[in-house]
């Protein structure tokens, strides 16, 4: 078999994407094979091949705009404020959010950028998208987690904090956009006690749909935490909960401290 590099179109993201993969091709029969590498440095072409199409930064452009100022990934993802396995995502062939690609840019050219350590680089609270995690959680624990009173966030609360702080550690957003603070009983949802009635009353229809990567954070969380108890205990051997004063906020920032996850 030889080496060549084809010519294709293929539905990527609900567009038909131009680009050209490399493959092992059969002189005689014309068969077409990947190694693991190869099928990895595809996948990857074809993210960036969608990612020019739309206007994002590709992870050649990621790259090279943080070399030509002399960063390694560790500066680009504090200039950035993000946690660093963003940056190595995005690098490797992770689509990033059109957000965060404004984010990227700005830190790439010295311009203001989105410093949102309350939110996540969201911007602003999703009500209706807390209730969506919410409820994705449910069908994957097997359970009800958001209750109809003040303390229907206990642990729902915890499970959300590890959501969105992950989320904002690994993909460069949180979830929600909520913002948590230290309480008693461990993270919570900030303001809690007056969410809880607009969380419940909120529609989960209005938010938008979660990605493969946020599901595959909330299974990840749901498998190791499979009961209330188990997460109740994670949060509260957390340092980033450990060091903080009763109320004071926990910032998306301290996201890569965290250890239970």
């Amino acid at each position: 078999m030889e080496l060549k590099r084809l010519a294709k179109e293929v539905p990527f993201r609900g567009r038909m994407v131009k680009y050209r993969p490399e493959h092992f091709v059969c002189r005689s029969c014309g068969l077409v094979a990947d190694d693991w590498k190869l099928a990895a440095s595809n996948q990857k072409a074809l993210s960036d091949a969608y990612r020019r199409m739309v206007g994002l930064l590709s992870s050649e452009e990621i790259v090279e705009g943080r070399r030509k100022l002399g960063w390694n990934q560790e500066q680009l993802a504090k200039a950035a404020n993000v946690g660093i396995a963003s940056i190595k995502r995005w690098e490797g062939g992770l689509v990033q959010t059109k957000s965060m690609d404004a984010i990227l840019r700005g830190a790439l050219t010295g311009k203001e950028t989105l410093r949102d350590t309350y939110t996540g680089n969201r911007g602003r609270v999703s009500l209706p998208r807390i209730k969506l995690v919410l409820g994705e959680f449910g069908k994957v624990l097997g359970r009800r987690i958001l209750r109809s009173s003040n303390t229907g966030v206990l642990y729902a609360g915890k499970y959300l904090f590890y959501a969105d702080m992950i989320a904002f550690r690994e993909l460069g957003q949180s979830m929600t956009g909520a913002s948590y603070a230290a309480m008693p009983h461990g993270p919570q949802l900030d303001n809690y006690r007056e969410l809880v009635s607009s969380i419940q009353g909120a529609d989960e229809k209005e938010s938008e749909p979660l990605t493969d990567q946020e599901n595959r954070i909330i299974e990840r969380i749901a498998k190791t935490f499979p009961d209330d108890q188990s997460i109740y205990k994670a949060v509260h051997k957390e340092q980033v909960f450990r060091a903080k004063k009763p109320g004071e906020h926990i910032l998306y920032t301290e996201a890569g401290a965290l250890r239970q996850m």
